[in-house]
């Protein structure tokens, strides 16, 4: 019975706005983990870049990707590069 009453279109147009979604999640969380890992702005910057992400996640994701600058001083790699292979290596 659950065939007749979900059909195959449904199902299709369920998983892309399920994808949608994520795909706009995941865009959300990236513009808010970028906005408070720079460096180049202050405390009120971030607070209004933060209260607009929150506020209209979508629009605000956009926005602040579309204004954000090149970052100056980007921060360190968390991990110690590696040493390059040495020749002599057993």
């Amino acid at each position: 019975m659950l065939a007749y009453d979900y059909p195959l279109l449904a199902i299709i147009l369920t998983i892309q706005v399920l994808f949608l979604v994520v795909i706009v999640g995941f865009v959300v969380i990236y513009t808010f983990i970028d906005n408070f890992r720079r460096t180049d702005h202050g405390g009120f910057a971030k607070a209004g870049w933060a209260l607009l992400i929150v506020l209209l996640p979508l629009v605000g994701a956009i926005v602040y990707i579309a204004t954000r600058p090149e970052m100056q001083n980007p921060p360190p790699p968390s991990s110690p590069p590696m040493d390059p292979p040495s020749q002599f290596a057993v």
